[in-house]
């Protein structure tokens, strides 16, 4: 390796301790209940002050509020309770990312559209005997099953 390889190493090795590390942007999305324009205007003058935050984008039909920066969640989910508001982490994702998206845990009304909540790992998917007979009822595997078909 000899002296000038020593001396590249040693040189390297002090310039990476120097380097600050680059935060990444991040996009917080939160669910943040809304009754009018005067809410949104708020909402956004609010998350516009979070430090590091570089867009807000109100959305008042969906009730969702998108925050896109240097920003940390938790920062921006407190800076949003401040204003007295109803506000959660966005809970929905899109229906063909979860394996079971009709479960009752899952399954949401006010979800907009081709969205569904997200389910966490654990949640268990009970079948009852019920459901096991309907089934077996329309199964390709009993030839006698349905006459319809």
């Amino acid at each position: 390796m000899g002296v000038e390889g020593t001396i590249d190493y040693f040189a390297d090795l002090l310039s990476n301790l120097k380097k600050k590390k680059k935060k990444q942007t991040q996009t917080v999305a939160l669910k943040v209940r809304m009754d009018c324009e005067g809410c949104a205007r708020k909402m956004k003058a609010v998350l516009s002050n979070v430090k590091g935050a570089k867009s807000v984008d109100v959305d008042l039909k969906q009730q969702k509020v998108t925050v896109t920066g240097y920003v940390n969640q938790k920062r921006v989910l407190e800076a949003a309770k401040a204003t007295k508001k109803k506000v959660e982490p966005w809970p929905y994702v899109p229906y063909t990312l979860e394996a079971h998206p009709y479960v009752s845990q899952a399954y949401d009304k006010k979800a907009p559209a081709n969205h569904v909540r997200a389910v966490p790992k654990t949640a268990t998917i009970t079948e009852t005997t019920v459901d096991s007979q309907y089934t077996e009822m329309f199964s390709d595997d009993n030839p006698n099953a349905c006459s319809i078909m």
